[in-house]
């Protein structure tokens, strides 16, 4: 129910990327060179910590079942929220994706196809992530019965932490 929870807020951040988008606020994000980098620095950082976390002696994944302090459903609305409205990537898809698929003349007004086309892909999201939330609880518990694939995960999730924010790091803005 957690997971439900926290991607309600991830679905809201959608929605303000979507938003803005549409109403073209979110290119000043994009046409401020330090605001991007610093939010694109900001998440190679959190990656290199999560990495650090899987990789260090006695370390765990994030991924790795554990018991969780309870958290309230804000918090965890709020944190869902948070993590999709600081992902640089969610603005850069919806200002260079969505408006290859709206045609100005013929088609109705250009703020209600970006509308539409973001609500498409929000659902599409929410309803694939949705699923995998559902799955993730009796996936983990399969997956923890066997020690050996709890090294392998630790030391492939912290080397794929380490490898995309090495990658954004030195991606540097596009």
């Amino acid at each position: 129910m957690a997971g439900l929870v926290s991607l309600g807020g991830v679905a809201l951040g959608f929605v303000v990327y979507m938003v803005c988008a549409a109403l073209g606020i979110t290119a000043l994000v994009l046409a401020v060179p330090y605001a991007y980098d610093a939010l694109r620095l900001g998440g190679a950082l959190y990656l290199l910590y999560l990495a650090w976390q899987a990789v260090k002696p006695g370390g765990r994944s994030a991924f790795q079942v554990r018991e969780l302090p309870k958290d309230s459903p804000r918090k965890l609305f709020m944190m869902g929220f948070i993590t999709n409205v600081l992902n640089p990537k969610i603005a850069v898809m919806y200002l260079s994706l969505l408006p290859q698929f709206i045609t100005p003349i013929g088609n109705g007004s250009v703020l209600a196809q970006s509308i539409v086309l973001g609500m498409t892909q929000i659902v599409i999201s929410v309803s694939v992530n949705a699923l995998i939330v559902i799955m993730a609880g009796s996936i983990a518990t399969f997956l923890a019965s066997r020690p050996v694939w709890q090294i392998v995960q630790r030391w492939l999730m912290g080397t794929v932490l380490a490898g995309l924010a090495m990658r954004m790091v030195v991606e540097g803005r596009r």
